[in-house]
C-alpha cells in the first residue's frame, strides 16, 4: 500500500503509547473467550448441531442448544440467536413490538433512538407504514445530560407522569449517529436502578446492545435489564455470521419477543436454521478476539486524527464499551477522502469509489466504506457518516488489528492530502 513513512512512524509511535491500554483490552479478550468457551462446553456443542434444518424447522437441536448458549454468554435467563433476524433494526423491532400495546407508552431515557428506529416507532408523523404509532404506541424520551449522562429529574417525572401506561423503558447502548458518549455497563445498572425505585417493577428495560457486546466483562442482562438487543453482523458473530440477531433477557420477555418472531402458540419452537448454525457458533467463539482487534483499531484511529487537530469521540486514552470511533472532518471534502482510505485498504472491493448517496431509513445522503466479507457487516472495518455538519465519520470494526491499522493508516494519508495538519507539526 501506498502509505506514507511518515504516516507509519506516526502509528507505531501511537502504538507504543497504547500499549498499556491494548493489554488490557486483550485481557477483556481473555475472560470473554474463556466464558464463551465455558458455556460451549455446558451444551455440549457437537458436529451435530451444525447439521442444517429447513421448513418449520421442527428439532433443529442446533438451533436450540444456539438459543441457550446465546442466553448463557449473555447472563440471561432465556434468549433466541436467529439467521432469519435481518438486522440490529429489525431484532429491535421484534422486542418492541412484541412487548409493546395499544395505549403504552415507550420512554427512551438516552434522547432519540439511531436513525433507522425512528420510523419504526413513528416519530416522524408518517402513518399507515405499520409503525408502533400507528398501533396506539405512544412514545416519550429525555434526552441525555452533556457531561452527566442521565437526566435524573427529567426521568422521575417522564415516568410519574405516564404513570403505569409506561411499558418498555429503552436505552441505546451506543451512541448511534449522536455526538455523545456510549453508556457502560456500570452506567446501565445505574439507570436500571433508578427507574425500578421510582416505577417498580412494571416497565420492560430494553437495551440496545448494538456494537458493545464483548467490549465489557458483563452485558447488560447481568444488572437487571429485560432484554438486549443486538445484530450478528456486528460484534457477536465475530465477523463469521452471514446474518442473524439476538435477543435475550428475562424468560417473559424473550416468550414476547419470541411470539411476535414467529407467531403466538409457536414462538421458538419453529425456524429453520438453513446451515447457518455453524457460523453463528464459530461466530460466537472468534467474538471476543475479533471485537479486541476493531477495539484496538479504534484507539489507534484516535490517537492519529486527534494528534492531527481533529476532534474524536472517544478520546485515544478513554476505555471503550462500543466498537465505535468517531472524527469530525469538518468539511465534506475530508469525509470522503476518508471513507475512501478505508474502502482502498479493504480485502473486498477495494477497487470502488464510495460516494454520497440516499439510503434508506435515513434523512441526509450517508457515504460508507464498507469492503466487507459480509455485506453491511459492521464488525468488519468500515467507515459511514450522514454528510451533514460538522462532518463527522463513524468508524467501526476491524476483523483484525492488523488489517485495520493499514486502513486507518490510509485514511489518514488521504485526508492529509485533502487538507489537514501533519502531526509533525502538533
Amino acid at each position: 500500500m501506498n502509505i506514507s513513512e511518515k504516516t507509519r512512524a506516526a502509528a507505531a509511535e501511537a502504538e507504543q503509547a497504547l500499549a498499556p491500554l491494548f493489554a488490557e483490552i486483550d485481557e477483556t479478550a481473555r475472560r470473554g473467550t474463556e466464558r464463551v468457551l465455558d458455556v460451549f462446553r455446558e451444551e455440549h456443542v457437537s458436529e451435530s448441531m451444525f447439521a442444517p434444518s429447513t421448513g418449520y424447522g421442527y428439532g433443529d437441536v442446533g438451533r436450540d442448544a444456539i438459543d441457550r448458549i446465546a442466553a448463557k454468554v449473555f447472563g440471561a435467563e432465556a434468549g433466541f440467536m436467529r439467521p432469519s433476524i435481518l438486522s440490529g433494526t429489525h431484532a429491535l423491532t421484534i422486542g418492541l413490538f412484541g412487548l409493546l400495546r395499544p395505549g403504552d407508552v415507550m420512554l427512551s431515557i438516552t434522547g432519540s433512538p439511531y436513525d433507522t428506529l425512528r420510523e419504526v416507532i413513528g416519530m416522524d408523523g408518517k402513518t399507515g407504514a405499520g409503525s408502533l404509532a400507528d398501533f396506539g404506541v405512544e412514545y416519550d424520551e429525555v434526552p441525555l445530560v452533556p457531561g452527566a449522562l442521565f437526566d435524573w429529574d427529567g426521568i422521575a417525572a417522564a415516568l410519574r407522569r405516564h404513570g403505569c401506561r409506561v411499558k418498555v423503558v429503552f436505552l441505546q447502548r451506543s451512541k448511534g449517529y449522536l455526538d455523545r458518549p456510549t453508556l457502560r455497563v456500570g452506567e446501565i445498572a445505574e439507570a436500571i436502578r433508578f427507574v425500578r425505585g421510582v416505577a417498580g417493577e412494571a416497565p420492560f428495560i430494553v437495551v440496545d446492545n448494538c456494537y458493545g457486546e464483548f467490549t465489557e466483562e458483563r452485558e447488560p442482562c447481568a444488572v437487571g435489564a429485560d432484554l438486549i438487543i443486538g445484530s450478528l453482523i456486528k460484534n457477536p458473530g465475530g465477523g463469521m455470521a452471514d446474518i442473524g440477531g439476538y435477543l435475550c433477557g428475562t424468560a417473559r420477555a424473550v416468550e414476547l419477543a419470541g411470539n411476535r418472531l414467529c407467531c403466538p402458540g409457536v414462538g421458538l419452537d419453529a425456524g429453520a436454521s438453513l446451515g447457518q448454525n455453524r457460523n453463528m457458533l464459530r461466530g460466537l467463539f472468534y467474538a471476543p478476539h475479533t471485537v479486541a482487534q476493531a477495539i484496538k483499531t479504534a484507539h489507534l484511529a484516535a490517537w492519529l486524527f486527534e494528534k492531527a487537530g481533529f476532534g474524536v469521540n472517544p478520546g485515544p486514552f478513554v476505555r471503550r464499551s462500543d466498537i465505535i470511533q468517531t472524527v469530525a472532518l469538518g468539511d465534506a471534502a475530508r469525509l470522503c477522502r476518508f471513507c475512501e482510505g478505508i474502502q482502498m485498504a479493504s480485502p473486498v472491493d477495494a477497487h470502488v469509489t464510495p460516494v454520497p448517496s440516499p439510503m434508506p431509513g435515513y434523512a441526509d445522503d450517508v457515504i460508507m466504506a464498507a469492503g466487507a466479507f459480509v455485506g453491511g457487516a459492521s464488525i468488519e472495518l468500515s467507515a459511514d457518516a450522514p454528510l451533514r455538519a460538522p462532518y463527522t465519520v463513524f468508524l467501526q470494526g476491524g476483523l483484525t488489528y492488523e488489517s485495520g491499522r493499514l486502513g486507518i493508516m490510509q485514511a489518514y494519508d488521504y485526508v492529509m492530502a485533502a487538507g489537514g495538519t501533519d502531526p509533525g507539526e502538533k
